[in-house]
């Protein structure tokens, strides 16, 4: 009784958090075709299901045939939302027209299934109950659902506007919604109904926006993480497996699985066949859209508490939701996997791009306070009517269970319309940033901004998909640690380190870690002659300071930007461990490292030289040398530096074993920096310079050997959602 008390209030606020969630004007931009489709899968189901119900009804239980077939119908047929959702983003499939398809279908599957749920509840009569009681139920329903809109939103509304903007919304109203809860519950439940659809409805007329996002706060991770799951747990002590009874029962159970899918299958397919749409795509929407959640849950114990459902029949349908739902991913990740046909592409680094072309670049944002340093950035990198700079944005969002999290795929809402949580108010904020520093920018630069939504162990196949596809030459991604107020370094999430990590690893393109300590102080700063910075390149050989000088030497180019190549040269001492392992003529892989260092060595000299050649007219660009033999040394040249620099540039040097940084690996705090970048990054280093840490793309195959572990993207879709306002006329995800 305590545990079943709990988990029906849990159910009462759950069911109001889905109604505040839930964005009724969606439905409208489903569309016919999503419409058609989610209508065509419940009525072959509930025709299966009414045919059932003639044979497994039993007449002595005094409910009408009408009442069964409707709970009856309603368990088999519908779909899960949050469930689904949650499915395709595991699947990497939320963003393919399919997942798309998927998900409006299932919404309009949802509400279907409330509304039919209202109705068989309104008619759940016992004998002693005649049909004008049932008409009475209904009429009240209406009228109280009549009362909510007309009446309670109303004063809901007034609340908010009584709420200074940018004021958190008094305890008070807080407390009188949340009482306000049960009050719904209450009187839906003495109408006649259950107790959920009044808070449902309660939360349905809450107005999209700030208030939504802090109910949300408040209450969900409470409810779903606690109250919620005692509500599965009594549906499992509920359900009495005994009760099925003979192979009779056990057969029908199969049937009813079996029989139920099939029409999901036969009714999506047919409706896909009409549209046009391959059939194995058909199939696999078919297939999703069995899958099974919290409202069927609701649905079988609503009708076992109104004696619509007995105990053998509650069991067979409590087995049916949990193993259609469990078929579903397996059947799916067999049978539809999306083609993704790449087609190679050159400019994958900043070296090799040309100074006329468009320079691509993928920026990936965790939270607004990367913004105004990236921005920032971008503007120091002088994008030019002769070469601009093509930005997409992409915010990177966790993947969670909340339900919240997840409507940010779904919802495609028109500017100006409040955010529907925290995600979605964070995703407009950085959006705006980047729109008005594409209007400053005369159109150098174009901003295209996206959301991905995966689990941090997988997001780095979203970044490096996404780079793949839009031939992007550079990845910039924030350092997992940023700036506290004393001047230190605290990491923000240590998943945030790993997918650093792994998109090093596998990136299609080149990289770069941004660590953050602020590039001009926190100001955006729009109008190119306003930016001044003072950018430092510490170039000590590779490909890694190769692509770091490249990109400098385009920063160079803005006239508000002050450039300073310092280069390390080996001394005499520094060159006794190479002599060392020359004098070993019978190693061949002495052989190999020698041919590689001299070859290195040549493409060092060869960009070296043409950098002084193209600059050296230029005042703006200080060129110097310092010679060095060990890793101390290199330290004290590098502390040694006028502190007016406020930008690093510095190459990642993986595979590079240098004695100039001989014994700064030993103590490194983060060896994805590399030596100089991680001792740059550290709280100890005095001055407070942002740092920009550049990985080169050098080929397939050479990257991954550095970082192990990593897990190397696979031929599945992305988790990315277009934010896109200019009507592109494809989606930019087709293969």
């Amino acid at each position: 009784m305590v545990i079943e008390t709990m988990a029906n209030v849990g159910l009462l606020y759950f069911l109001f958090l889905v109604g505040v969630e839930m964005d009724i004007t969606v439905i409208r931009r489903t569309g016919k075709k999503a419409l058609t489709i989610a209508l065509a899968g419940m009525v072959l189901p509930f025709a299966i299901a009414i045919i059932f119900s003639f044979i497994l009804h039993r007449k002595d239980t005094g409910m009408s045939q009408g009442t069964y077939i409707l709970f009856l119908g309603v368990s088999v047929s519908v779909t899960s939302f949050p469930v689904l959702a949650r499915i395709l983003a595991e699947l990497k499939l939320i963003n393919t027209e399919l997942g798309k398809m998927a998900l409006s279908s299932a919404l309009v599957s949802d509400v279907c299934a409330w509304i039919l749920l209202a109705l068989a509840l309104a008619l759940s009569e016992n004998q002693n109950v005649t049909p004008l009681a049932s008409l009475w139920v209904i009429l009240s329903c209406i009228s109280f659902v009549a009362f909510f809109i007309f009446v309670v939103r109303p004063a809901v509304i007034w609340m908010i506007q009584r709420t200074p903007e940018g004021e958190s919304f008094s305890d008070f109203h807080l407390c009188l919604i949340i009482t306000g809860v049960m009050i719904s519950g209450f009187i839906t439940d003495a109408i006649g109904t259950h107790s959920v659809f009044g808070a449902f409805v309660f939360g349905l007329i809450i107005p999209n926006g700030q208030l939504g996002v802090t109910l949300i706060e408040k209450l969900e991770d409470f409810v779903s993480g606690l109250l919620v799951p005692l509500f599965f747990a009594i549906s499992g002590l509920k359900t009495n497996i005994g009760a099925i009874g003979g192979l009779r029962y056990w057969i029908f159970l199969m049937l009813i699985i079996f029989l139920s899918c099939v029409g999901k299958i036969a009714g999506t397919l047919l409706m896909s066949f009409f549209y046009q749409m391959p059939a194995r795509e058909g199939i696999t929407l078919g297939l999703l859209m069995n899958t099974k959640g919290l409202i069927e849950m609701i649905v079988l114990n609503v009708g076992r508490e109104q004696k619509v459902l007995d105990d053998r029949l509650f069991a067979q349908l409590v087995i049916a939701t949990v193993i259609m739902t469990g078929v579903v991913v397996p059947f799916v990740t067999s049978i539809y996997r999306p083609a993704r046909s790449f087609t190679s592409y050159k400019r994958r680094n900043i070296q090799s791009s040309k100074e006329d072309a468009e320079l691509r670049v993928l920026t990936c944002i965790h939270t607004p306070r990367n913004v105004p340093t990236i921005i920032n950035l971008l503007e120091a990198s002088h994008p030019t009517k002769k070469s601009p700079i093509c930005v997409y944005v992409l915010h990177l969002v966790e993947l969670t269970g909340r339900a919240s999290a997840m409507l940010i795929v779904h919802n495609t809402r028109k500017s100006g319309k409040p955010a529907l949580n925290r995600t979605q108010a964070q995703s407009d904020h950085i959006i705006n940033a980047f729109e008005n520093y594409e209007q400053h920018a005369a159109g150098c630069v174009s901003i295209q901004p996206l959301t991905a939504i995966s689990p941090y162990s997988t997001m780095h196949e979203d970044i490096c998909n996404l780079a793949e596809d839009k031939r992007v030459g550079l990845i910039i991604i924030p350092f997992h640690k940023q700036q506290t107020v004393d001047g230190g370094m605290e990491a923000t999430n240590p998943a945030f380190r790993t997918v650093n990590q792994n998109v090093l690893a596998n990136a299609p393109c080149s990289v770069g870690i941004l660590v953050d300590r602020g590039l001009n102080g926190s100001t955006v700063r729009l109008a190119a002659n306003q930016v001044s910075h003072h950018i430092a390149v510490l170039f000590f050989g590779g490909p890694d300071d190769r692509e770091a000088l490249c990109y400098a030497w385009r920063m160079s180019q803005h006239p508000g930007i002050s450039l300073t190549v310092l280069r390390f040269i080996p001394g005499e001492d520094a060159n006794e461990p190479a002599a060392q392992s020359r004098s070993n003529h019978n190693d061949p892989r002495t052989l190999t490292i020698e041919t590689d260092n001299e070859r290195e060595k040549r493409l060092d000299e060869e960009l070296i030289n043409e950098f002084r050649m193209n600059t050296s007219n230029n005042e703006s660009i200080v060129y110097t040398k310092e010679v060095v033999n060990n890793g101390e040394e290199t330290v004290a040249v590098i502390r040694s530096m006028e502190s007016i620099h406020d930008l690093f540039i510095v190459g990642r040097g993986q595979g590079i074993i240098s004695p100039l940084t001989a014994g700064l690996t030993d103590w490194s705090e983060c060896p994805e920096l590399g030596a100089i970048g991680d001792m740059l990054a550290s709280s100890d280093f005095a001055a407070t310079v942002s740092v920009l840490v550049v990985q080169q793309y050098v080929g397939m195959g050479l990257q991954g050997d550095e970082l192990p572990g990593a897990i190397t993207p696979d031929s599945t879709g992305h988790v990315i959602e277009h934010h896109d306002r200019r009507s592109m006329g494809q989606n930019a995800f087709s293969p």
